[in-house]
């Protein structure tokens, strides 16, 4: 089962360097705890990227773009062989985005625009500037469609999550888990609404989309990723993913091998 948790610890400030980058990346490659002086778009054009920060966990599969702003400590993981797109964006433009990590859609401009920028050898001052702006507007139309795992403080509940990261096939019932670490179903139930912002079945389904991308990103196939998961079969698999990713998973690995 993949992981896609990352310890936290202090790392080192990045400076400000190139206005933007790209590179391939190979599965399971990893950058470590660090953190940017201006904004940063990363972009998986393919693959999945899993951005971490001490809030919880971002997947964006080839269709979303993670943002994270100046000054959030954070960790990236790639899935697949993964065409990693970088944009900086000055301090001076962050304020147009908001002030947490997140992750969006991404349109057809969206995808041609940060492309055309990461592309390029040499860009014109002028040219980059305009093209970044289409970037940052498409972004500020764009809602965000976050694929966000957040970790709890509370201890109990704590216990419960890493459980259900150490399995996240498994069917066991809030009760149960919560007889498992000392603590009530109806106290388990409250703490997943008040630290997590989301019910307990919601919680275990995006764990669960987070590791079936990173299988199917690995080629495993629509069905033997939706047992792998922890689904009942594969009708309710696709229906769950379509509803959080926004296209079925044969889409998305279609898609991942048209590129």
């Amino acid at each position: 089962m993949p992981e896609i948790r990352q310890a936290f610890g202090p790392g080192p400030t990045y400076p400000s360097g190139a206005p933007h980058s790209a590179g391939r990346l190979v599965n399971a490659s990893r950058i470590g705890v660090h953190r940017h002086t201006e904004g940063q778009l990363v972009y998986p054009a393919t693959g999945a990227l899993a951005t971490t920060t001490a809030h919880g966990t971002w997947v964006a599969p080839a269709n979303r773009v993670t943002w994270t702003p100046p000054g959030f400590d954070h960790a990236h993981r790639c899935f697949g062989g993964t065409d990693v797109r970088i944009v900086v964006i000055p301090v001076e433009l962050c304020c147009r985005l908001t002030d947490h990590p997140g992750v969006f859609a991404v349109s057809s401009l969206l995808r041609e625009a940060i492309l055309a920028l990461t592309d390029r050898r040499e860009v014109h001052p002028d040219a980059y500037e305009r093209l970044r702006a289409v970037v940052i507007d498409e972004l500020v139309e764009t809602p965000e469609r976050s694929l966000h795992l957040p970790e709890p403080r509370d201890d109990r509940l704590r216990a419960v999550t890493d459980l259900l990261h150490a399995d996240p096939a498994q069917s066991t019932a809030l009760a149960e888990l919560g007889h498992v670490v000392g603590a009530g179903e109806r106290t388990l139930s409250r703490l997943f609404h008040s630290e997590l912002g989301m019910s307990f079945p919601r919680w275990r389904t995006i764990l669960r989309i987070h590791h079936a991308l990173a299988h199917l990103t690995d080629g495993l196939s629509v069905t033997d990723t939706s047992i792998a998961c922890g689904w009942a079969n594969p009708t309710s698999f696709i229906e769950a993913f379509t509803s959080v990713v926004g296209e079925t998973p044969g889409r998305y690995q279609a898609r991942l091998q048209q590129h």
